[in-house]
């Protein structure tokens, strides 16, 4: 009798995560390049890189497809992402992922190194209330080196201008809709698709644990801030500059550099 073993298609996971983060993030390849930019013009095409919060590898992918003799480490709570991450990095020396709390105190203790030239991160730690990210922010200049970068990209949004956020939201919503009558999936589409898989449903069991069900409409009670505040709590964290380098309507890319 021969064993039937259940195997993934992590291309094609990949593909959906990307097209359902893409339903919210019309631009998101736009900040990764952006974010990339910023990392070789600050610390050159060779970095070794802290993926923070990396969900199923997207930076990592276009850090390593971008700069062939970059190294990347990819830190998340997340096992069901997770899962698709070392699933389609398997086999690539250059990356490794992590299981870490990014809320831990000890989570840097995890990393395989004790700096990095770049840590970068997109779309996660709004998941986090202000104080906490405060904190976080210092454990990161803590693994950042002297010249080295911090990235994060994120919803900030300015709330001195609503007039022009309405008009956004209803643009934004319109076209969500659009797209969603012609099939595009939305974050609880994807994860009942994960929740059914063979491979990802116990992972998915596992995450649902830890984060609550995405299907019944699972988020954080994170907090958004402004770009100011997250400029001036790198400042505050112990890095030398820190500003914007893109923004769309409602997210903006702050870098601070150590």
């Amino acid at each position: 009798m021969t064993e039937t073993v259940a195997r993934a298609d992590w291309a094609a996971w990949q593909s959906s995560w990307d097209r359902q983060q893409e339903w919210y993030l019309p631009d998101r390849e736009e900040r990764f390049r952006v974010m990339l930019d910023m990392v070789e013009a600050l610390v050159g095409p060779e970095p070794k890189v802290l993926d923070l919060a990396c969900g199923t590898g997207s930076i990592s992918d276009r850090l390593l497809r971008r700069f062939p003799r970059a190294v990347s480490t990819g830190v998340d709570l997340d096992p069901a992402l997770l899962t698709i991450a070392r699933g389609t990095f398997e086999g690539e020396s250059r990356a490794e992922f992590i299981t870490a709390d990014l809320t831990d105190p000890g989570w840097t203790s995890r990393l395989p190194h004790r700096q990095y030239d770049a840590v970068v991160t997109a779309t996660a730690l709004h998941w986090l209330r202000s104080e906490p990210l405060k904190r976080l922010y210092g454990e990161i200049a803590g693994v950042v080196r002297d010249g080295g970068v911090f990235l994060n990209a994120d919803h900030m949004p300015d709330t001195s201008t609503p007039r022009i956020n309405e008009a956004e939201r209803a643009f934004r919503h319109a076209r969500q809709e659009r797209e969603k009558g012609a099939g595009v999936q939305d974050w609880q589409d994807w994860w009942r698709d994960v929740a059914a898989d063979t491979v990802l449903a116990g992972p998915a069991i596992e995450r649902f644990k830890i984060f609550g069900n995405p299907i019944d409409g699972d988020h954080s009670d994170g907090e958004v801030q402004s770009v100011a505040w997250h400029a001036e709590a790198l400042r505050a964290a112990g890095f030398g500059e820190a500003r914007a380098v893109w923004c769309s309507p409602t997210d903006a890319a702050v870098l601070g550099l150590k």
